[in-house]
């Protein structure tokens, strides 16, 4: 699968990079470079980010599931015990 971002998550990741090129490494990249080396990180590296996002998430919805039956768990033959009391006594 792919990875793709928007146009505009593309041009403010690009910027992004630009600025710490700038702030970090004391050097200018250009808009191109910047956008060949966004393009390389998102096939190198994104599928790995994607990969354990996918897992994090796969983990948290079986979590989930497992508690399924304690949360929506309802007691049977539970009709005189919610009356709060044994019923009507016959004598």
């Amino acid at each position: 699968m792919t990875i793709e971002i928007s146009n505009e998550a593309s041009k403010a990741a690009i910027a992004s990079i630009q600025r710490y090129f700038s702030e970090n490494l004391d050097e200018e990249i250009g808009n191109l470079a910047a956008g060949a080396l966004l393009g390389f990180f998102l096939k190198e590296i994104g599928p790995v980010v994607y990969n354990q996002a996918v897992a994090d998430a796969q983990a948290r919805l079986q979590a989930r599931v497992a508690e399924l039956d304690v949360e929506v768990y309802e007691e049977p033959f539970a009709y005189w015990t919610k009356q709060g009391k044994a019923g009507r006594q016959r004598e």
